[in-house]
């Protein structure tokens, strides 16, 4: 049976006392207060570890109670008869458990009270973990003991416990999606599904399948019902890779889920309920994304309740001895071999390059020497040829790009895309990150250029 104390507060008498009886029968020690001002006498005699509260009440609202409140790790509920964006974004601001709508659906207040309870319960464990974690510098599988990632690790433990949204950037390959499963694994729900999908790797016209799911003949070609991600993470967590790249059609049918925690298949009549915590992730900067009119303005507010803004590898090089610990560990067991280090030479190597491919291409690399190492330790011959030098476009080099007077702005961007695909021997993951564009906008201008058959080869 549940032991944590519950504060009530709501103005409403008949409403405040049929809910104290309702949560009182599920096992919790309950007091009530009529406002903002009396809950914060109660929080001093009662002590409540969680707080369910009305937003509208005279004398203290809801928003002012949380933003007094002695104690910041009392969980609180938000009650509120008129739901809104601006309410919702304060209330994730303020570091609120969950906000709910009247009439109050009982079953999901009931998980949601439970959901609290197991986060208090693990609270003394995950703190050990934690302390054990960041002992060893990493947390999860991330690593690094630079100032960077020491406040990420603070972040996530932070956030991890709570309910709330987060939207992970950064550019490619520096670990969004490592990020997101550490918030998972540390949270209430890590017994529970973790789905991660890409925006940018599912065609325009299957993304809204494959998020919502469809019925049985919903479409040409639907031949048997669907079940979509939403449904695939119930109880867990879900993560929206390149958020950016979704259509903003579905980005509309995204937001109403995540207001209402119900979805429609395609093709449905019915609504499902869903209980899902969704986190996001892109590389673009947000705030140029929905300029731009890539990502909808009231989306970005409602996923950007919690940001985790991962630094580039070359902005935490100090990491990169405890990074190339961690993957060679990795590879050997991936690959059946014994490379216990790289020399002091390969170090340096790493210290002065640049990685424009993050930690995902110091790790290719790392996988790549692993595969060649004859003995049990990575030398400089064993990484790839040419490594370390960095793809430049200068005057005296053969594979230079020249413009003459005259070209057009797209037969240069056609050029430097060509020659930089030519120097990365049609590595397109590659040649992207050295653009610092997306693999789908490359993919998108290979076919402008009418080289279908370069989007479908060399990918890495």
């Amino acid at each position: 049976m549940p032991q944590e104390r519950v504060l009530i507060v709501e103005d409403e008498e008949n409403e405040r006392t049929g809910l104290a009886e309702l949560v009182s029968s599920w096992g919790y020690r309950t007091d009530t207060a009529v406002d903002g001002l009396e809950a914060l006498d109660k929080v001093a005699a009662f002590a409540p570890s969680i707080i369910i509260t009305d937003v509208k009440m005279p004398r203290m609202s809801g928003m002012e109670l949380v933003e007094r409140l002695p104690d910041q790790s009392i969980a609180v509920v938000m009650v509120t008869a008129q739901k809104t964006t601006e309410n919702a974004f304060q209330a994730g601001r303020l570091g609120v458990r969950d906000y709910i709508e009247k009439p109050i659906d009982f079953r999901r207040l009931r998980s949601i009270l439970t959901n609290i309870g197991e986060i208090l319960n693990t609270r003394v464990e995950n703190e050990a973990l934690r302390r054990r974690l960041r002992d060893k510098g990493a947390l999860g599988l991330l690593v690094g003991s630079s100032a960077p990632m020491r406040e990420i690790f603070h972040l996530i433990e932070q956030v991890a416990p709570s309910t709330a949204s987060v939207l992970i950037t950064g550019a490619s390959g520096t670990g969004k999606e490592l990020v997101a499963r550490t918030i998972h694994d540390l949270s209430p729900r890590r017994n529970k599904p973790f789905v991660p999908i890409n925006c940018a790797a599912i065609p325009e016209t299957l993304i809204e399948s494959e998020i919502f799911g469809h019925e049985k003949g919903a479409f040409t070609g639907a031949l048997e019902r669907r079940t979509g991600c939403f449904e695939l993470a119930e109880g867990g967590t879900l993560l929206l890779d390149e958020i950016g790249e979704m259509p903003v059609g579905t980005q509309a049918k995204l937001l109403r889920v995540l207001e209402d925690h119900k979805l429609r298949r395609l093709g449905s009549k019915v609504e499902t309920s869903v209980d899902v915590r969704v986190l996001a992730a892109t590389n673009k900067v947000p705030d140029e994304a929905v300029a731009a009119g890539e990502l909808r303005r009231d989306l970005y507010y409602r996923l950007n309740v919690f940001n985790i803004h991962m630094p580039a590898l070359r902005e935490h090089k100090e990491d990169i001895r405890e990074l190339v610990k961690s993957l060679l560990a990795d590879m050997n067991e991936k690959h059946g071999r014994n490379v216990s280090d790289v020399s002091e030479a390969v170090l340096n190597v790493f210290q002065s390059y640049s990685w424009p491919g993050n930690v995902r291409e110091l790790r290719n690399t790392l996988e790549r020497a692993v595969i060649v190492c004859e003995g049990g330790l990575v030398e400089t011959r064993h990484l790839p040829p040419g490594f370390g030098q960095n793809v430049r476009v200068v005057v005296n080099d053969p594979d230079a790009v020249h413009l003459g007077v005259g070209t057009t702005v797209e037969e240069a961007e056609k050029l430097l895309i060509l020659k930089t695909l030519q120097a990365t021997n049609n590595n397109k993951t590659r040649a992207a990150e050295i653009l610092g564009i997306s693999l789908k906008t490359l993919h998108n201008k290979l076919k402008e250029y009418g080289r279908p058959q370069e989007v479908l080869a060399g990918e890495e």
